[in-house]
Formats: structure tokens, sequence, C-alpha cells
């Protein structure tokens, strides 16, 4: 069970219900060690009197706030004293309508629970309120001396709270882009043909089949390392499209998807002509998309459809403990399908175990 980064009061109006705060994701990222190269000796960070060349204590450490010519030294106490009500009361000001935040604003999610069973049912009060009414509260709160801006939103049966950007913390793009054009003059035939490019390689937002393929690579890595191997290089970015040559480019991808098949090639024959669907045939076709892919789905074999949603890593190591020829340089997609037809030999697809 994970612990609570926050715990206190969330209030409406008169009404007080404490709640405890857990953070709703988690990194992945792959975390290395430092070390001296040519050893295995770690590499760590002290803190250091940059006078004196002595670590001081953390106990010893104050914070110091830069006046220009001196430093205004603080007290950790201090910053408690400072807002000791603050730092454990939630209090929502208002209601907004959700639509009505920019998704600029949105920061980190939180779930929000209940402290204890008792108030479950205000908890569940303001859970329905919130979701009939389409609204978030809009509150402030302390936390590690900082003040945060949330929203607290209804989302399936729990709370969540998204920590929200200050209005002075949304950069002007017009400001800090400078190479942002004025609005371009683009013409006709070739918004129709990106709209129906677009439209050619629309696919229904499933978050599972996105993967974190660097970390994947970089996993891949260390076990090609540790075994004395070598993984394929990652290809070169590609070249930006010279303006000249955009027409080419958008032609170029409508044939690319056009050899897909499917709704990717009734688009792409579409666009050839420079033909703009209307609204409602787009619908169509993506409902018709939409039913094609549920029916793959439904005809996926089971030990296919058990592989594909496994992450590369998985992938590698069940095809190590196969002993698949050549698994070191395929891609995810040629494990899963290496692994399939292993599965599928009439031997029940035993071979003996080889470093490739």
């Amino acid at each position: 069970m994970a612990h609570a980064v926050w715990s206190g009061a969330l209030t409406f109006g008169l009404v007080a219900l404490p709640v405890q705060m857990f953070s709703a994701t988690e990194s992945h990222t792959i975390r290395f060690n430092q070390l001296q190269r040519g050893t295995s000796d770690r590499v760590r960070n002290k803190r250091v009197n940059e006078r004196t060349g002595e670590e001081v204590p953390l106990t010893e450490i104050v914070k110091g706030y830069d006046m220009g010519d001196d430093y205004v030294v603080v007290e950790p106490g201090e910053l408690e004293e400072i807002a000791p009500g603050r730092s454990k009361s939630l209090e929502i000001s208002g209601f907004v309508d959700l639509d009505t935040i920019d998704p600029i604003y949105f920061d980190k999610t939180y779930y929000l629970g209940p402290k204890s069973k008792e108030y479950a049912k205000v908890y569940a009060l303001l859970h329905e309120a919130l979701s009939r009414s389409n609204r978030v509260g809009i509150a402030t709160f302390v936390m590690r001396n900082r003040e945060y801006l949330v929203a607290v939103k209804a989302e399936g049966d729990i709370l969540t709270l998204h920590t929200l950007h200050w209005a002075d913390e949304i950069r002007d793009p017009r400001t800090e882009i400078g190479t942002l054009p004025e609005r371009a003059k683009v013409a006709e035939r070739e918004l129709a043909t990106a709209v129906q490019l677009v439209e050619a390689l629309s696919v229904d937002w499933d978050p599972e089949t996105y993967h974190d393929t660097y970390q994947e690579k970089v996993l891949e890595l260390v076990q090609a390392k540790r075994a004395g191997g070598t993984v394929e290089k990652s290809e070169p970015a590609p070249r930006s499209t010279n303006v000249i040559d955009l027409m080419g480019a958008l032609q170029a991808s409508i044939e690319k998807a056009k050899s897909g098949g499917g709704e990717a090639a009734e688009a792409a024959e579409g666009a050839e002509e420079g033909e703009l669907r209307p609204p409602v045939q787009l619908k169509d076709a993506a409902e018709k998309r939409r039913t094609r892919q549920a029916a793959k789905k439904g005809a996926k074999k089971p030990a296919t459809a058990e592989l594909e949603g496994l992450s590369k890593t998985e992938l590698y190591q069940r095809a190590t403990d196969a002993g698949i020829p050549g698994r070191s340089s395929m891609s995810r997609e040629e494990l899963v399908k290496a692994l399939a037809s292993h599965a599928a030999e009439p031997s029940g697809g035993r071979r003996k175990k080889r470093v490739s």
C-alpha cells in the first residue's frame, strides 16, 4: 500500500473532510549509479562548504535567500511557523467548469481518499456533486514549503487532485519563441491533402498500446553488454521538409498510408484528388475503423494477444528463455512473431538456449 504524501482537511463551505493524498503516477526512468571509468568505484555527491572544502552535515544546513550582497538566513522551522494551518488545510474557494481550464495549466495528478471509512458519506457526496455538475473545486494548500493551486475533480469512483501552474508561470509563446511565424496562408490543395492524411493516420486512443521504447532500448543495451553482444543503432533523425517539397512529402505520405489498406487506403484515394470528406463521412469512416479494430482484436490468437501486451524487455526475456536465434537484433514486432511461431510448433517449440 502506498504512503500518503500529504494529509489534512479538504473544506468546501462549512463542510470539512479529512483526506489523504497519494501519488497517482510513478516514473519508470532507468537510473544509473556514477562510477569512475575503468573501476567499479561509486562516485558520490557531498554537501561541501565552498570556502573551507569541508563536508557539512545536514543538521547544520539552513536556507539562505540571496539579496545580492548578502544572505537572509531562514531556519526550516520558521517556514512551518508562518503557515501551520495552511499546511494542513485544502480549502476549496470556488467551483469552475472543467472545460474552461486550459490543459497547459495542469501539472501533476494525485489521488484523494478519505482519512478513514467514517468519512465515506461526505467523500461520496462531494464526488457525486462534482460528477453531476461537471465542475472542479479550485483550492490552494501548502506542502513541503510551497503553496499549490489545485483542481479537485471526480474521476471514476474517486476524487483526484491536479496541481495547476500559477498564471505567471505560463510563458507567452510569442515572447519565448523567436522563430514563431505569423499565421501563414496555405494552399487549399495542400490543406485538403493534409486533412486526408490526418484522417488516414487516425487511430483510437488506447494508452496500453504505447510503451517507453527508449527505456526498452536502454535495458536491451545493458543486457547485450552484459552478454558481450551489441545492439542495433537507432535510425538518424528525419531531415526537415523543405517548403518547396511540401506537396511531394504529403503525396508520398498518402501513398504510404494507401499501401496499408483499409480506411487509410480509402482516405488516401480521396486525397489524391484533393477532396475533403464531409464531417458525416469522416464520422462514418471513424466508426467503421473502430469496428474493424475491435474485430481484429477479437480475431487475434490468444498467444499473440498476450505477447502484444508485453514490453520489448519482457519479450526479449521470453525469447532468451526459448532460445530464439537472432533475438538481440529483432524489433518488438519481430519478437512477437518469433515467439508466436515458436509457441505454435508441434514439439511445443522447445529449443536449447543459446546466446545470440
